[in-house]
């Protein structure tokens, strides 16, 4: 089973779009994209996505995606 990565429409549209395009290079992650992930007041604040159903952010798509390898690495799946 592969981790779960989770974006928002709305905050792909404010800058995570980078961070779900360097992520689907990996083909160990799983990219979803939904209309809306219910964290509206984050979303409109800071980039995130949902990491196994986790909130991870940072404050640019590149830390972005280094948080979530950091965070993939801190709570292995097994």
């Amino acid at each position: 089973m592969r981790p779960i990565i989770e974006f928002c429409l709305s905050n792909l549209a404010s800058g995570s779009q980078k961070a779900m395009e360097e992520l689907e290079k990996d083909p160990n992650l799983d990219i979803i994209e939904y209309g809306c992930l219910n964290s509206c007041g984050n979303c409109a604040i800071e980039l995130f996505a949902l990491v196994n159903g986790e909130y991870v952010s940072g404050e640019t798509s590149a830390e972005l995606v280094e948080n979530i390898y950091t965070f993939l690495e801190e709570n292995p799946m097994f």
